[in-house]
């Protein structure tokens, strides 16, 4: 769906179609193709390890994978669409989904908007208060993951034969030689 140059409201995002994928940023609709396969097999590799690790450690987070609407601030109209959000703080959650920054943030880049994930919402997370953000990139089979901590941003940089560390969990890894790629 094509949208008119002009300024969105958190209404208008709610207004949309049911059927049609858009992100509503500083105001601006941007549109989301679907998913490829890989995207798909990455996003559900890593919703099954991330959920059953919260639920067999008895968690308080909670894990949503897209679509899942995330208004970052209350007073900003940004509502965006992680391919996978953790929220740990039950009180930000309601029917709509959740109203100000998830704890953990994963985003699967697809080639058509990886200037989105990679700059766009790389600052709308880090100015929200995102605790971690990963970037998984299959295209170079790169994972790069950023800590939020104050004024300090620490990225790390891995592979797809890494084991990466989550700070949301201390003592949990990912093995991303056993995603689905």
């Amino acid at each position: 769906m094509a949208f008119p140059k002009r300024l969105y409201t958190i209404e208008d995002y709610w207004n949309i179609p049911d059927d049609t994928r858009a992100e509503l940023i500083d105001g601006q609709f941007y549109s989301q193709a679907a998913p490829s396969l890989i995207h798909q097999q990455i996003l559900s590799d890593l919703f099954i390890k991330i959920g059953h690790y919260i639920k067999s450690n008895n968690g308080k987070c909670r894990i949503f994978p897209a679509p899942f609407a995330v208004q970052l601030k209350e007073d900003e109209n940004t509502i965006v669409e992680p391919d996978i959000s953790i929220i740990c703080d039950p009180n930000k959650l309601n029917s709509k989904g959740c109203i100000g920054a998830p704890d953990w943030i994963i985003e699967i880049v697809s080639p058509s908007n990886s200037s989105h994930d990679y700059v766009l919402k790389l600052n709308k997370y880090l100015t929200a208060g995102v605790k971690e953000y990963w970037i998984v990139d299959p295209a170079i089979e790169t994972v790069y993951v950023y800590y939020f901590d104050h004024d300090h941003t620490h990225l790390s940089h891995y592979t797809f034969q890494d084991m990466i560390p989550s700070k949301t969990y201390d003592g949990f890894h990912i093995d991303f030689k056993e995603i689905g790629v």
